[in-house]
């Protein structure tokens, strides 16, 4: 978790007193909880809302839990989504899951096997943006290369050595070696497995999102 601010979990639910339960449950188990009475009302703050996760009922007055998931992806949030339902069914946990839901949790859930999904949501969220951060760093690095050292840089992705790339780029292997020093100097990385690494997660980073 961050030293800065605590990760949250945001209880979304139309029901008053299961809200209230819920924090009193996650509150007990040290975990910071913001509650929202509406899908609607998540949404209208979302892009101010502490980072954490979402626990969301599925049935709820206007727009449900699915319909939340499905508008906090659209509009680029971040958070792991755990969808409960008093009314569970095997469609609506499928429906979920593949949407992108980290958990379907049926009520009533044990305490226990809810605040394991909501450690599991928050640590996968903590992953999630620690990747996103390290693919924008890999991508700042990349945009400093030279037209020529990124030609360089793509025939060592692509598995060619320095004779192979000297020859498609019509230079000498001593020029590569030098282009190659510089590449692996500007992306800090030290060895050849590293530097795929580092553009694989670039290249994770620039490909569009699923619908």
């Amino acid at each position: 978790m961050s030293d800065i601010e605590p990760l949250a979990v945001h209880v979304v639910d139309d029901d008053e007193a299961v809200r209230a339960s819920l924090q009193f449950l996650l509150e007990s188990a040290g975990l910071t909880v913001c509650t929202h009475a509406s899908a609607e009302a998540f949404l209208a703050c979302a892009g101010q809302a502490a980072v954490g996760c979402v626990l969301t009922d599925v049935r709820m007055p206007g727009l449900g839990g699915l319909e939340l998931q499905e508008r906090l992806h659209t509009a680029g949030h971040t958070f792991p989504v755990i969808v409960m339902s008093g009314h569970g069914d095997v469609p609506t946990a499928v429906r979920a899951l593949k949407d992108g839901a980290l958990d379907f949790l049926e009520k009533p859930f044990d305490d226990d096997q809810l605040l394991a999904a909501i450690r599991k949501a928050l640590s996968a969220g903590a992953a999630a943006r620690a990747a996103a951060a390290a693919a924008a760093a890999a991508a700042h690095r990349l945009a400093a290369l030279t037209p020529r050292e990124r030609e360089v840089l793509a025939g060592l992705v692509a598995g060619q050595g320095s004779k192979a790339i000297a020859l498609d780029l019509g230079t000498s292997p001593r020029t590569v070696e030098v282009h190659r020093t510089r590449v692996m100097a500007k992306l800090q990385v030290r060895s050849l497995p590293e530097l795929v690494r580092l553009v694989a997660a670039a290249q994770a980073a620039a490909a569009p999102q699923d619908a």
